[in-house]
């Protein structure tokens, strides 16, 4: 595939500062990763409804929302799963810059993958958040069937059973979704935010 070459990058004359001050709440990439199963998406759902009745301005990201459209030519092997991650990162910049509170719910299993997501914004832009769940009980909730199939052979190169999930090191959050509730999750993210005034 050909490369563009004779491009330029146009800065906007609206700053990200300014988008900032006028939503009245920092702008960042809440990067929620986990096995599938680890209840990324039902966490971030909740969050973005509490984050809306607060008056702040968010847009959510989702793995299987994403795959439909901008990724939908990708498929799970490790330079795909790459190349997901690398394209949701860029548009999750773009939120950013936009002054919007990005959340997202990928598995995203390779830390230089995230990594990589880290070093497209600015410090303090992007905010881990390892979703904590074991195997097992990731395989008892199951919703979508996909554990029975990946143990069964019909789906390879599943995160957990025959492809590695490489956890977070040093995670700004954790959440423990066996010993806490939903709503002790999102407050657990909420509080966080305040703290670090994100949200004024």
């Amino acid at each position: 595939m050909s490369k563009s070459t004779n491009i330029s990058w146009h800065d906007s004359i609206i700053t990200k500062t300014e988008r900032q001050t006028k939503n009245k709440h920092k702008s960042a990439i809440l990067w929620f990763t986990g096995l599938s199963g680890a209840g990324k998406s039902t966490i971030t759902v909740e969050l973005e409804r509490k984050l809306y009745q607060l008056g702040i301005y968010t847009y959510r990201l989702d793995g299987d929302n994403i795959r439909h459209g901008l990724n939908k030519n990708l498929g799970f092997s490790p330079e795909d799963r790459t190349e997901n991650i690398r394209r949701i990162g860029e548009v999750a910049k773009l939120f950013v810059d936009a002054g919007v509170l990005t959340l997202t719910a990928f598995i995203s299993p390779y830390r230089e993958d995230r990594n990589q997501v880290r070093a497209l914004v600015a410090e303090r832009e992007f905010i881990e958040v390892y979703v904590r769940c074991s195997l097992e009980a990731c395989e008892h909730r199951d919703s979508k069937g996909l554990y029975q199939k990946a143990r069964s052979g019909e789906i390879t190169g599943f995160t957990g059973i025959d492809a590695p999930y490489e956890e977070p090191i040093n995670p700004e959050l954790t959440i423990d979704t066996e010993e806490q509730s939903l709503d002790e999750a999102v407050q657990q993210v909420i509080n966080y935010l305040l703290e670090n005034e994100y949200l004024n």
